[in-house]
């Protein structure tokens, strides 16, 4: 995990890889890339939405504005430990991503209106958020991460998510990581996250191993197969029984 930040303005494009391409990056990115300080981590979220969904919805319709809010953990957190408030935006392709820190028991107080947040233009935006569209926790998305930096200290930084699993039912953080898939073992998302565009080397590996930019939403592809599909909180449960 790189060191904290608590503002984000930056591209971020998507791509699902067959572990063939995966492999083929990772070797062709070795010359400019280096693994994080802390290259290997689990992140859990609590995606936070109206009652009848209206955030990802509309997400899903690709508007040029869209936002969501969620708690964010590395790991599995105690009551006491810290965990993110975020909130992230898009507008015209370009990711700004602002959250503030807190024990998990306050975030919790805070989401449900219990308790105020810091005062600081960030929970300002938050407490306009929470206000506006009073939602509630929906889904626990995890995922386990590989993460890259560039070699030359810029601030291109590249992912790897695999395993990634959903629950709606026990939706805290405290619980554990446990979920349903929402892609098969041998797809790796690779998200590229850059301020600007991309450097030539990198385009030209995509372009090599015919890896193509996708428009792939962790919360709306749990939303597509467990609500839209129709397999219910019963039905992740008994997966989850079963596995």
């Amino acid at each position: 995990m790189s060191e904290i930040q608590s503002c984000f303005k930056r591209y971020e494009t998507k791509y699902l890889l067959t572990y063939e391409q995966y492999t083929a990056v990772l070797e062709g990115m070795a010359p400019y890339m280096k693994p994080d300080a802390h290259p290997r981590y689990s992140l859990s979220n609590i995606y936070y939405d109206t009652e009848r969904y209206d955030l990802i919805r509309t997400s899903l319709e690709k508007p040029v504005y869209k936002e969501k809010l969620r708690m964010r953990s590395y790991g599995v957190p105690g009551s006491r430990d810290k965990v993110f408030v975020e909130i992230k935006k898009k507008y015209d392709g370009v990711v700004y991503k602002r959250r503030v820190t807190m024990e998990m028991q306050d975030a919790l107080r805070y989401l449900c209106g219990a308790r105020r947040g810091g005062g600081s233009q960030i929970s300002r935006e938050i407490d306009w958020f929470l206000q506006f569209y009073r939602p509630i926790p929906k889904v626990f998305i995890a995922y386990d991460r590989e993460a890259y930096a560039a070699a030359d200290g810029g601030e291109l930084r590249i992912t790897f998510d695999t395993a990634l699993r959903a629950r709606s039912n026990d939706v805290d953080l405290r619980l554990g990581d446990h979920g349903v898939p929402l892609l098969a073992d041998d797809v790796y998302l690779m998200e590229i996250k850059i301020p600007g565009t991309a450097p030539l080397w990198l385009a030209r590996l995509l372009s090599d191993n015919n890896i193509f930019s996708t428009s792939f939403s962790k919360y709306g592809a749990y939303y597509k197969q467990f609500v839209l599909g129709g397999r219910s909180a019963v039905m992740q449960k008994e997966v989850l029984l079963s596995a």
